[in-house]
C-alpha cells in the first residue's frame, strides 16, 4: 500500500483565483517545489478540490482538463507527477440539475479521498491531507489521515471541533513539507527524519 500526500487545489497548492479555469493564469503557491522531497521519499500526490463552479454553471467538466493538464506541467518542472486528480462537482445550490445536490465527495465529506485510496491503493493511515481551510481538515479527519492546515488567512469561520482540529499548521507548502519529514508515519519515521 502507497502513502499519500492528499492536496487542496486553490488556496493550497496554487493561488485561489475564484472560478478560474483558465491555464494562463494558473501558477503554483509558494513553497510547492518541496514537494520533490516527499517524493524522494517515496509519497504519491493526489488532487482533492471541490469545484462547485460545475454546478453553478460557470464552467464544464471539460475545462477541468486543462487545469489538470497545466498543474501537471507546472509540477513535473520540480519533478512531481500526480497519481490522481479528483473533484468534487457537486453543489446543493448549483443550478445544472444534474450536478444540484447533497454528496458524499463534496469536502467536508471524506468520499473523495476514500474513493482515490480505492482506485490508487493507498494506505490512509500513512497518508496526510494538506488544505487551507478547516473543510480540507475534516475531509482528511474523516477519511483517516493526518492533516495540516496552511494557515494562509483564507479560513475565515474558525468552527472548531475534534474532526476540524488539524495535527499541524504550516505557514505554507514548504513548511507543511518539513512537518511531514519530522512526524512522519509509523515505521516510515525513523527513516523520514534522516533525509
Amino acid at each position: 500500500m502507497k502513502r499519500a500526500v492528499f492536496l487542496d487545489k486553490d488556496g493550497t497548492l496554487i493561488p485561489d483565483i475564484p472560478y478560474n479555469v483558465n491555464p494562463g493564469l494558473i501558477t503554483l503557491e509558494q513553497g510547492a517545489e518541496a514537494l520533490s522531497k516527499l517524493a524522494d521519499a517515496g509519497f504519491r500526490f493526489v488532487i482533492i478540490s471541490n469545484q462547485s463552479g460545475i454546478a453553478r454553471g460557470y464552467f464544464s467538466e471539460e475545462d477541468m482538463l486543462a487545469v489538470q493538464r497545466k498543474v501537471e506541467t507546472l509540477l513535473a518542472e520540480h519533478r512531481i507527477s500526480l497519481d490522481g486528480f479528483y473533484y468534487c462537482p457537486h453543489h446543493p445550490e448549483g443550478n445544472v440539475m444534474r450536478y444540484a445536490r447533497e454528496c458524499d465527495c463534496r469536502k467536508p465529506m471524506p468520499g473523495m479521498i476514500r474513493q482515490a485510496a480505492a482506485e490508487l491503493s493507498i494506505d490512509l493511515s500513512r497518508s496526510w491531507m494538506i488544505g487551507d481551510i478547516l473543510n480540507d481538515v475534516e475531509a482528511g479527519k474523516k477519511a483517516g489521515c493526518k492533516t495540516i492546515l496552511i494557515d494562509n488567512g483564507n479560513e475565515t469561520e474558525w468552527m472548531l471541533s475534534d474532526v476540524r482540529e488539524p495535527d499541524y499548521k504550516a505557514r505554507n507548502l514548504s513548511h507543511a513539507v518539513e512537518l511531514i519529514l519530522k512526524h512522519g508515519n509509523n515505521a516510515d519515521e525513523q527513516q523520514l527524519e534522516k533525509l
